[in-house]
């Protein structure tokens, strides 16, 4: 069972970009690939899909347990060739500084998988040797088995970063990304726009192009296929015991409500769930005969308008809760079923109103990390 870690010394050196680059020259070759993102991320998970056909899992040792990780990974290893999990801001970033719980650094030693690190080499030439050998050293159980540079200026400039890494460490140069605009994904306030909207489609197809043709020319490929390393690909199934009656629950699902994790899909369809798709931005109605509603995070801040002006469903759904039937809502989903929601410039739109308050978007993050 081969797999590996895509990771990087810290967030924004460029790693979705060569991971997603390596899940599309592989799957280019007919090799059947299986993605996974390492934390709590909707976002990078839509460019695999997009890039692998297949959804990809999230792997989070802090949210899920160590066991929980090992049981997905395992599982949704069945039928591929090989795994490519792409980290989570740095490689040894998690939960605290005290312990690696929620790291990249965590899945990669329960799962005993190698790491590729990548670096972002603008503005360094030598010193990129001293930074991979302190993240050699910083922790001996993860082994970091080569490295990518980013951003790189020239040939010149990439055999000066190759020659400084593999003198001091045991990790060997990989391959590099030179500097091209070309390949930069769009970004807004919570990271990267989804892939449905831009990845595969207009101005995002010649990016994904240009990206492959990249990566296949200046990264040793079958290099990183023998970097992957074997396991059992056995799994000890777990026993849901599914409902004897059709429960059908309606999954919101349009640019408006798009964060949701694969698995918690998976457990609901096991379980003898029938999930229907509808969208709060173009359906009047709810589904029919359904027993309970989804409403995951998203963007509905960017969409607030239409959301609003959709009152036939806001009515419906507001209805349905005032009778007592099950809804789950998170992110996203929460701040519609409140009483309002205030965009960026503070202009206020009306929601379902099934709660009192009022959700306000800042231009700025309150904080970001794990929350108990």
């Amino acid at each position: 069972m081969k797999a590996f870690i895509v990771a990087g010394t810290h967030s924004s050196v460029g790693k979705t970009t060569i991971a997603i680059g390596l899940m599309a020259a592989l799957r280019k070759r007919g090799i059947v690939i299986q993605p996974f993102k390492a934390g709590p991320d909707y976002i990078d998970p839509s460019y695999h899909k997009t890039v692998c056909g297949r959804p990809s899992y999230n792997l989070d040792t802090w949210m899920m347990g160590v066991d929980a990780v090992k049981r997905t990974f395992a599982r949704a290893m069945q039928d591929a060739d090989i795994g490519i999990i792409e980290g989570v801001m740095g490689l040894f970033d998690g939960k605290d500084g005290r312990d690696d719980y929620g790291s990249t650094a965590h899945v990669a030693k329960i799962l005993k998988l190698p790491v590729i690190l990548v670096v972002d080499a603008r503005s360094m030439a030598r010193s990129a040797g001293a930074l991979v050998y302190g993240y050699e050293r910083f922790d001996p159980g993860v082994k970091i088995a080569g490295v990518i540079f980013n951003r790189v200026g020239s040939v010149r400039h990439y055999e000066m970063l190759k020659d400084a890494v593999e003198a001091k460490c045991k990790a060997r140069a990989l391959g590099y990304i030179p500097r091209d605009e070309d390949i930069i994904m769009p970004e807004r306030h919570l990271g990267l726009e989804m892939a449905e909207e831009t990845w595969g489609m207009g101005q995002g197809a010649g990016g994904r192009k240009k990206l492959i043709h990249l990566i296949e020319r200046f990264v040793d490929i079958d290099e990183i296929l023998k970097t992957g390393i074997g396991g059992r690909r056995t799994v000890k199934s777990e026993r849901l015991n599914p409902k004897s009656e059709i429960i059908r629950i309606a999954v919101a699902m349009d640019n408006a409500f798009c964060f949701y994790y694969q698995e918690n899909l998976d457990m609901l369809k096991q379980l003898g769930a029938k999930l229907v798709s509808f969208s709060p931005l173009k359906d009047k109605r709810l589904p029919e005969n359904i027993n309970g509603i989804y409403l995951g995070g998203g963007y509905p801040e960017l969409y607030a308008r239409r959301l609003e002006a959709n009152k036939a469903l806001r009515k419906e759904i507001k209805a349905f809760a005032d009778k007592g039937l099950p809804i789950y809502a998170e992110c996203g989903g929460l701040m519609y079923l409140g009483k309002g929601l205030k965009d960026f410039k503070g202009k206020k739109y009306e929601m379902v109103g099934v709660f009192p308050w009022v959700s306000r978007m800042l231009e700025k993050r309150r904080s970001l990390g794990y929350r108990e």
